[in-house]
C-alpha cells in the first residue's frame, strides 16, 4: 500500500481556483432578492426595534415611578411635618454651623 502523497503547490492552487469558481457559480445561480421583500424585512425590523425600545422605556419609567413613590413614602414616614418656625430655626442653625466651620479654617 502506497503512503500519503502531499499535494504539490500547483495542485493546491488549482483546487483553490476550482473551489472559487464553484462558489461563484453557486452565487450567480441564486435568484435575485425582490426589493419589495427587502423593504418589508427592513420595515419589520424597524417596527420590532421600536417596540423593544418602547417596552424598555416603559419598564424604566415604571421602575423610576415606583422608586420615587417608595422614597416619598419613606420620607413622609421618617420626617415629621415641621412648622415654618421650626424649619427657619433648623435653617439658621445649619447656616451658623457652616459659618463657624469657615471661620475656624
Amino acid at each position: 500500500m502506497a503512503g500519503y502523497k502531499e499535494p504539490a503547490f500547483q495542485d493546491r492552487v488549482a483546487a483553490a481556483a476550482k473551489a472559487r469558481e464553484s462558489a461563484l457559480a453557486r452565487l450567480k445561480a441564486k435568484p435575485p432578492i425582490d426589493p419589495a421583500v427587502v423593504a418589508e424585512r427592513i420595515e419589520k425590523e424597524r417596527e420590532r426595534e421600536a417596540a423593544v425600545a418602547q417596552r424598555a422605556a416603559e419598564r424604566v419609567a415604571e421602575r423610576n415611578a415606583a422608586r420615587e413613590a417608595e422614597k416619598a413614602r419613606k420620607l413622609a414616614a421618617i420626617v415629621p411635618q415641621l412648622t415654618e418656625a421650626e424649619k427657619k430655626a433648623a435653617r439658621d442653625a445649619k447656616y451658623a454651623a457652616r459659618k463657624a466651620r469657615k471661620s475656624s479654617n
